[in-house]
Order: C-alpha cells, then sequence, then structure tokens
C-alpha cells in the first residue's frame, strides 16, 4: 500500500494563543486539526456517504480533541461546535436520536463523554438524564462469567480492546461527576480482565479479541483469544488507560494494578516502535512481511498514551523521547498542511474488526484488505487528542513538584445542579461552569503543578501541603448562611506560610459581593488593603468599561494584551507592598515581597470560566492569556519544598 511522504515538519508541541479564525499568526498543528474538523463536518453529523446523522463513536473521538483544543487555546469556538452536535442528538426528556439501548453496543457509550462535558458546562436537565441513559446501559450491559462487558449484545462472550476505549472513560468521568464510588473497582476490572485474558507473555502484546466461549472461527480453541496484534486495537487500549487514570481515586486501592498494566502496555508498545520512523505497524509484530504499513491513527494513539501518562506521573519521564519521536514521523509521514488552515492527514485504516457479516477471521491478510483513507474521523481525533498533549508536553514547567491549593474555606458557597446533588459553587477547580476555575486550573496543570482544595481553616501544618494559596471572594451572610470569616490566628498561620518562602494570591470583589472587613486582617498583614468600592462597573452587556490594557513591558503578564476586570474594587498600599498595574490612579494589582515569599492582589476574581473559556469574549479579551501568565509567574515565585 502506498504512503505519502510529506517533508513539511512544525517544530513539536508549537501553540499560539488566539482565536480559529485568525489567519494572521501561524496555527499549531493542533488548531490546523481541529479547523479541519469543523470545516469538514460544518453543519452535517454524518460520515461521507451517509443519509442519516448517527449516534456514533467516531465523532466521540473528534470531540474529545475539540474539548482538549478548548481548554488549550481559550478558544470557544471548539466547545460550541461540540455543543450544538450534542443539542442535535439530545431531546428534552434525555433520549437520544439514533441510540438504542436493547442493541447493548458499548462503541456507544463513548459519545456520552461529551454529553457529559456538555452538562457539567451548562447545567442543563436533557445532558444529565442522557448521561444517565447510557448509565443504565452500564449496569445492564451483557458480561462475561468473570465480569467483562461484552463488546455488543450480537457479539457475545466477547471483550475487544476497543471496547475499553468505548465505555471506560465515560464509566469513570460519570463516576467522578456522581460519586459513584463503587463504579472505580468495576472499572478497574475491565482492564484487568482485558490484559489477563489478551496479553502475550513473550511479547507483552495484546490480542485484538478474546472469545470466552471460545466459538469464534478466529478465536484459539485453547485461550479464545484472536490471531494478531492489530494496532489500533492497542491503541484504543492505551488511550482509554490514561484517560481512566487522570480520574480514578488517588486513593482507591485499585489504582496502582491500572498503573502496573500500564507500565507493561508501554515496554511493549515501546520495543515494537519502528526505530528509523517512530511508527507503528499496523499488525504490530510484522514489520517485515508485504504488505504491511505504518498505520496513522494507532501511532497517534501510542503518542497520546505515553505523554500523557509522563504528564500524569503514572509512566517514567522516558517515555516522552518515545512520544516525542512518534510525533515527529507522524507529521512527516502522513500529515500536511492543506495551503489554508487545514491539514490532511493520511494512513488510516477505516475499520477492522472481528467476526460479523461479511466473516472478519483476525488473519493477517483481513487486516491488509481493509481501506486506508484520508480525513478519517477517528484518524483526526486520535491526531488532535495526541496533538494537544504534545503542546501540553512543550510548555515550560514551572510547576513540576509544586502544589497549588485553592480555599474553599472562607468562599464556602453551594448551588444545587440540575442532577439535584449540591455542589462547591463558585471558583472551584472542577466547576466547568461559568463560575468555576476549571480552564486557569489547566494552565496550572500545563505548567507541571498539582491542583488542591483546601477545607479547613489554614493551619501550619495544612498549608505546608501547598506551594501557591488561592483565596478568592470570601462569603458574606447573603452567600452562605454561616461564613467563615478571617480571623487573627488564620492570618498568622498564613503571613507566616508566606514569610517562609508561601505564594498567596487574594482575590476579591466588588463592595455588594464580598466581605471586606474580616479579610484585611489577613491583607493589611501584607501592607494591601482592599477597598469596598466599585470601579468598572459593567450594565448589561457592554463590555468596553471593563476593558483595561497591559503594558508591552509587564512583567508578569508578558503574552496577555487587553484584560477584562468588571465591578471590581480598589487597592490601597503601604510598605511592602507596591503596585504592579494601575489605571487612571487606582491600584487594580499589587505584589508584596515578605520574607522568601509572595503576595498577589487584584480586586476582582477575573480568571473565572466566564472570561477565560472563550464562549462569550473569543476576540475581544485575553483573560485566557493573562490566567496563563499569572499561573506561570505564581509557580516561578514558589519555591520546590
Amino acid at each position: 500500500m502506498k504512503r505519502t511522504l510529506v517533508t513539511a515538519f512544525i517544530g513539536l508541541g508549537s501553540i499560539a494563543f488566539f482565536s480559529a479564525k485568525s489567519q494572521t499568526a501561524q496555527l499549531s498543528w493542533s488548531q490546523r486539526a481541529g479547523n479541519t474538523i469543523m470545516q469538514q463536518w460544518p453543519d452535517s453529523l454524518v460520515k461521507e456517504g451517509a443519509h442519516e446523522a448517527r449516534w456514533t463513536y467516531d465523532l466521540g473521538v473528534m470531540y474529545e480533541g475539540l474539548r482538549g483544543l478548548w481548554y488549550n487555546t481559550g478558544n470557544g469556538d471548539y466547545f460550541k461546535f461540540i455543543e450544538k452536535r450534542m443539542d442535535f442528538f439530545v431531546n428534552n426528556d434525555g433520549s437520544i436520536k439514533t441510540y438504542k439501548q436493547d442493541e447493548y453496543n458499548i462503541d456507544n457509550i463513548l459519545l456520552g463523554r461529551s454529553v457529559l462535558t456538555a452538562f457539567r458546562v451548562t447545567d442543563k436537565e436533557k445532558y444529565y438524564k442522557a448521561v444517565a441513559n447510557l448509565r443504565e446501559q452500564l449496569k445492564s450491559q451483557p458480561r462475561t462469567n468473570d465480569g467483562g462487558f461484552w463488546h455488543k449484545k450480537r457479539y457475545p462472550y466477547q471483550m475487544w480492546l476497543d471496547g475499553l476505549y468505548m465505555g471506560e472513560p465515560f464509566y469513570a468521568e460519570y463516576a467522578a461527576q456522581f460519586n459513584d464510588t463503587a463504579a472505580f473497582s468495576d472499572i478497574a476490572k475491565q482492564f484487568i480482565l482485558m490484559e489477563e485474558h489478551s496479553r502475550d507473555n513473550k511479547t507483552g502484546l495484546m490480542y485484538h479479541g478474546w472469545d470466552e466461549s471460545k466459538e469464534q472461527k478466529w478465536a484459539d480453541k485453547t485461550t479464545g483469544r484472536s490471531p494478531n496484534f492489530w494496532a489500533r486495537a492497542m491503541g484504543w487500549y492505551g488511550a482509554a488507560l490514561v484517560d481512566v487514570l487522570e480520574t480514578f481515586p488517588a486513593n482507591h486501592p485499585k489504582r496502582k494494578a491500572l498503573v502496573d498494566i500500564l507500565n507493561r502496555y508501554a515496554a511493549a508498545v515501546q520495543k515494537v516502535q519502528d526505530a528509523k520512523t517512530g511508527l507503528w505497524w499496523d499488525v504490530l509484530d510484522k514489520p517485515n512481511i508485504k504488505p504491511n504499513y505504518f498505520e496513522a491513527s494507532a501511532s497517534c494513539q501510542f503518542v497520546y498514551a505515553f505523554a500523557k501518562g509522563v504528564r500524569l506521573g503514572v509512566l517514567p519521564q522516558s517515555y516522552l523521547a518515545a512520544a516525542q519521536k512518534g510525533y515527529k514521523g507522524i507529521l512527516a509521514e502522513f500529515v500536511k498542511s492543506d495551503g489554508k488552515d487545514g491539514m490532511t492527514l493520511d494512513g488510516t485504516v477505516s475499520v477492522s474488526g472481528l467476526g460479523g457479516n461479511p466473516y472478519r477471521d483476525g488473519s493477517f491478510e483481513y487486516y491488509m484488505s481493509e481501506k486506508v483513507v484520508r480525513n478519517d474521523q477517528k484518524g483526526l481525533g486520535a491526531f488532535l487528542q495526541m496533538s494537544n498533549e504534545m503542546d501540553i508536553a512543550a510548555m515550560p514547567k514551572p510547576g513540576k513538584g509544586k502544589t497549588v491549593l485553592l480555599d474553599s474555606y472562607f468562599n464556602n458557597e453551594t448551588k444545587k445542579d440540575a442532577a439535584g446533588i449540591t455542589r462547591p459553587f463558585h471558583y472551584k477547580w472542577e466547576e466547568l461552569r461559568y463560575e468555576g476555575f476549571s480552564i486557569w486550573g489547566h494552565t496550572f496543570k500545563c505548567a507541571g503543578a498539582n491542583l488542591a482544595t483546601l477545607n479547613e481553616a489554614p493551619t501550619a501544618a495544612n498549608l505546608k501541603k501547598g506551594n501557591v494559596l488561592i483565596i478568592v471572594d470570601p462569603d458574606t451572610k447573603a452567600e452562605a448562611p454561616n461564613p467563615n470569616y478571617m480571623d487573627e490566628a488564620s492570618a498568622q498561620n498564613i503571613y507566616n506560610w508566606v514569610k517562609n518562602g508561601g505564594v498567596l494570591v487574594m482575590m476579591m470583589n466588588d463592595s455588594a459581593n464580598t466581605e471586606f472587613a474580616h479579610f484585611n486582617i489577613l491583607a493589611d498583614k501584607f501592607g494591601i488593603h482592599f477597598n469596598p468600592d466599585l470601579r468598572n462597573h459593567v450594565i448589561g452587556n457592554a463590555i468596553e468599561p471593563g476593558i483595561m490594557t497591559i503594558p508591552a513591558s509587564d512583567k508578569i503578564f508578558k503574552n496577555t494584551k487587553k484584560v477584562y476586570l468588571k465591578d471590581i474594587c480598589t487597592i490601597k498600599l503601604k510598605a511592602p507592598a507596591t503596585a504592579h498595574f494601575t489605571d487612571k490612579g487606582d491600584v487594580i494589582m499589587a505584589v508584596a515581597k515578605v520574607g522568601k515569599g509572595t503576595v498577589f492582589a487584584v480586586g476582582d476574581p477575573w480568571l473565572y470560566n466566564e472570561y477565560t473559556d472563550g464562549r462569550k469574549h473569543n476576540d475581544d479579551i485575553n483573560n485566557y492569556a493573562a490566567a496563563k501568565d499569572l499561573a506561570n509567574w505564581l509557580l516561578e515565585q514558589a519555591s520546590v519544598k
């Protein structure tokens, strides 16, 4: 099979922070992939040649890539693209067009990740009902005798590697969102059983499928395994593992088993990486048998699993070099610019399966018979997910070994969501709605930092767990029935922590929406006093009163031009505090150096999602760039403890 050799290559991980609409700056490969997806399927949700929009896993692969690109760029167009399609599929009662639960096809679970994201962002009840329906399928999905999910009802007693990607990441995200803690043991079981039944002890590679009944023609009559190591099947499994580990509880007794599986998996995959090109063959263990070929989607998935595993700290750092080699090879072998703002991706096998009609026997000849196509949805989606990870890997890592604590004691609001669950609300890491800090939290994670929440009053002991502490918008009685006010003991503990090298961020609000008298007990210790006033007042949908220009020489906001701060308070200073940013005589931001530590203060929580996730003012303000700049600067001030 002929492969296209593309010589164009752009440096690994290059990424620009601007709207995808921009034609004036060099686009990263991730942005080109995102644009290609949105341009190739702008209105229709169907694959080429189909007549009806269908709920398919192919879409889920692409939309996961777009979700990651949204987070990496702050370009809200990517989320809007996903949301429009979820609105198309999900009816007001939570039913899903073209989805049939009684088919028990585990492929149909994957796209539920996009619905769950839409629910977390918008809090629409119909999205909650839809993900609950998908969870119901998993509750009654037919299983093997030892508890593994059948791949489909029409494929009885069969587990395929593909199925782990189709079902488990959604299962884990759902469990984390809705406190379904018992589910995590079941999720781990699926990976453990799949490895147990499909892993070859000699190579460490995993066979595509396993038939418990041993009745299929493709199944070995002793082991029940299919005869070959298909690359994308193993790619699905590895991508699923790292995605699940991202949300899997750190203290769960089965987490170590999953990490161990990933490390065995990665070692086996690296051994069959082509030494010259960095790529992987469609049938992994037959590199010199014609007409075997390098396959794009699997190569992308392996690079993704390596890079994300390193980022999550569950794979050794050495795998990043293998990922970089693979990424370079993918760009050289399969990718080229379309001359505009998109790209083409060659080399993706359209589909490979087992059984069915016409029958697929799992032989080498069968895998070689399937079509290899350009700009396949699965291939583009895998490429985009991989490129997102490589973009993150290329970013500076001033946060390595450091933890950012977000206060949830002085700011302790709660709110009931559309699922009827009362959750922490307003400026929380896990909150994807406009009021949350999920985007800013992502920039800290991209910089290598860990995120944590401080739910108790600050003490010398619990402050030691963090290098950076962020306190935002302390509660008034109108916001919390029994607000936790700052007191002298807490303020002194924080002061001592800063003096010993901690980095403190204080973000206030306007006089109608935050508590000043008690919180200034803390602020005054650093020569900072928040004034109970109102500046940059915005009425209705006006934008201009909140827009401010950052000087080109700014030492913190090096990549930021315009920012948006609405309805803020000003700051009064005395030593050791100094003004960092002023406007028309008012101090807007301040910095204080105390002992070994640093304090940053601003009169608004301005980096919450409403003004960083790009859904509202995509081209008007640079709060996303400001969030990234501030995160990096704060982490640079902090020392590793």
